[in-house]
């Protein structure tokens, strides 16, 4: 079941989607990107392979192409899942046909020194880590890392499902602490949110994150 956004997409995403082989959207990527522009936070529990993470890359690449100086915050709980993304991140991104195209970095325990002081230097667009490093190498800095905080409109949460119990305690924390940083420096981002299939998934996101979410949970993807 394909559908449009209420407002077309930008011109050049559009094309750079139609370059990759997405010539239309999903009905449950349309819906949210609906709710994203009415200001709202998004939780997306629709199945595995449904394309909730190109959703991610719209939202946060329209928000760049309407203003250079955005930034978003991509967390996965395993630096795995995190590699396994930045292809398709990248391929998007440089199919927009910009001359600097927007940037997706990797910050997390393997990147070398050298690389995690150019990343400080020269921020990119889309920043994308764990819960670990943003604990440990960012939130506990925050002053090498003011544009970010300043900037930031997106934070991204794939696999939300991941964060229960013990190890969901300690990233409610983080979460916490990242939007006490947020407003110190003058911003205060959205959250867009990926869950498998669960029971009651935006209170348990309202419960992780303290935010309240436009739930979209019917899938218009083949099955």
């Amino acid at each position: 079941v394909h559908a449009e956004p209420r407002e077309p997409l930008h011109s050049r995403l559009a094309e750079g989607l139609a370059l990759r082989g997405v010539p239309r959207l999903y009905a449950h990527q349309a819906e949210g990107i609906d709710h994203l522009r009415d200001g709202r936070n998004l939780l997306v529990a629709t199945p595995t392979a449904s394309g909730k993470t190109l959703l991610f890359a719209v939202a946060v690449l329209e928000s760049v192409l309407a203003d250079e100086d955005s930034r978003a915050l991509f967390l996965y709980p395993t630096k795995a899942l995190a590699q396994d993304q930045l292809a398709g991140f990248r391929s998007l991104s440089g199919s927009l046909g910009a001359l600097r195209p927007p940037r997706f970095e990797i910050y997390d325990g393997d990147t070398p020194q050298a690389r995690r002081k150019k990343i400080k230097s020269d921020l990119p667009e889309a920043l994308i880590t764990n819960p670990d490093m943003l604990h440990m190498g960012i939130l506990a800095r925050h002053q090498d890392w003011e544009g970010l905080l300043r900037g930031l409109r997106w934070v991204v949460l794939d696999e939300l499902h991941v964060y229960r119990g013990i190890f969901g305690a300690h990233v409610h924390h983080i979460l916490g602490r990242l939007k006490r940083l947020c407003a110190r420096y003058g911003s205060r981002p959205r959250f867009v949110a990926a869950s498998a299939t669960v029971g009651n998934p935006a209170e348990f996101a309202r419960t992780l994150t303290g935010e309240d979410f436009a739930l979209v949970d019917r899938s218009g993807a083949p099955q």
